[in-house]
């Protein structure tokens, strides 16, 4: 019989990885690709430890769910044998579907979102595997009939959450988003078949909710890791744009550069090609790609390339209020002096939005178990910190050596 591997993670020390299907899963070259994307894209520009992956991630969060899988059972909640390496295998297997970099690049090399990407992965895994994700499956999709465990891959108190706001504080050295994951988890309980905190986690729980807060303004929209991703998203779209002009400008491109020029899900033969195509690639192809580009006769793919690789980032103003056109235009002038008249001005003047809220009452609340057996939900129990406010912040990014 083989015995279990303990892995020695920095965050929870050793955690123990189950024999059979999940360590073969891990083992897999799809998850093994997650080695080589980084959690949060091009975070270490700011944090310079923030060089974390997704298979730290994912494996972080698996370890996490086991425990709450224990806790649950020592409560009196069923949970088969089947049941349990069904939620861990969705768990370990939930951020599969991410590309290069993570959330910066989304749709930007396939027109897929991560989790539509994920599924179609996990598929392809269940026929490798002879049906052995079916539940897997079930649970991820959220059409198992005990909803408590895709609830704990996937609401707004998930073993998701949980891992990464640990470790991401621990990777940049924000402690303001340091949790209490141990005590939260020991609060979990099932009613209704639904995940529930018991009364005296609510302090734990705002806690959670604070530091997630606090992770997004003070890591996740940092106003330099905005313009850095801004940059490489543009940098990205302006090869798409030679590609559709030129089909074959990248004559003797990598990967990554020929899927640049799918558009569409048409554009493959069938899903098992996207999937070989996609699971090829990952943050190593793009930063060549960078590196290549920089001597790129396009002016402003090269520009562009050059100033990420460097890191002479674009200068970047914030407002609570949209900026101006007025504005845009004085600086866009500056840049047709730079560049030419010809210059598509957008790959050079950024402008958008950031958005954020601590907790939101429109999608399924925490319910909170109090002492007296009556489950109310989150927002009705938390009268200090917490309140559903949506913060918006307004940026404009452009190149800071204009004069």
């Amino acid at each position: 019989m083989q015995q279990n591997k303990l892995l020695n993670d920095p965050i929870y020390g050793l955690i123990d990885m189950p024999s059979g299907l999940i360590f073969n899963l891990i083992e897999h070259r799809y998850f093994q690709r997650l080695r080589r994307i980084k959690q949060l894209g091009l975070t270490d520009y700011v944090y310079p430890g923030a060089l974390h992956t997704r298979f730290h991630h994912a494996l972080g969060a698996t370890h996490l769910m086991n425990k709450a899988i224990s806790v649950l059972r020592q409560k009196g909640i069923t949970i088969t044998k089947e049941e349990e390496i069904g939620v861990k295998v969705g768990i370990l297997l939930h951020d599969i579907g991410h590309g290069p970099f993570s959330h910066a690049l989304e749709n930007k090399i396939l027109p897929f979102h991560h989790e539509t990407l994920s599924l179609m992965i996990m598929d392809q895994l269940n026929k490798e595997f002879d049906g052995q994700l079916d539940l897997a499956i079930s649970i991820f999709k959220g059409t198992y009939h005990k909803t408590f465990l895709h609830e704990l891959i996937s609401s707004q108190l998930d073993m998701d959450r949980m891992d990464y706001l640990k470790r991401d504080s621990f990777f940049t050295g924000v402690h303001e988003g340091a949790i209490g994951h141990e005590r939260i988890i020991s609060m979990l309980n099932v009613v209704d078949n639904h995940i529930v905190v018991e009364e005296k986690g609510i302090y734990s729980i705002e806690k959670f909710l604070l530091a997630r807060r606090l992770m997004y303004w003070q890591v996740y929209l940092h106003k330099t890791v905005i313009i850095a991703e801004q940059m490489l998203i543009r940098t990205i779209e302006r090869a798409k744009e030679l590609i559709q002009e030129d089909p074959n400008y990248f004559s003797n491109g990598g990967l990554l550069e020929r899927l640049l020029s799918k558009s569409s899900k048409d554009d493959f033969e069938d899903e098992e090609k996207i999937i070989d195509a996609f699971t090829q690639i990952d943050d190593y192809d793009v930063f060549y790609c960078l590196k290549k580009w920089q001597k790129d006769e396009d002016e402003i793919l090269s520009y562009l390339s050059t100033q990420i690789i460097s890191r002479r980032l674009f200068r970047i103003e914030l407002s609570d209020q949209k900026f101006d056109d007025e504005k845009k235009s004085k600086i866009g002038t500056k840049l047709r002096n730079k560049f030419g008249e010809k210059i598509n001005l957008n790959h050079l003047i950024i402008s958008g939005s950031e958005h954020n809220t601590a907790y939101s009452t429109s999608k399924e609340e925490i319910q909170i178990m109090m002492k007296s057996g009556l489950i109310r939900p989150f927002s009705e129990v938390s009268n200090d910190i917490i309140r559903e406010q949506i913060i918006t912040k307004y940026y404009l990014c452009y190149p800071k050596d204009l004069k």
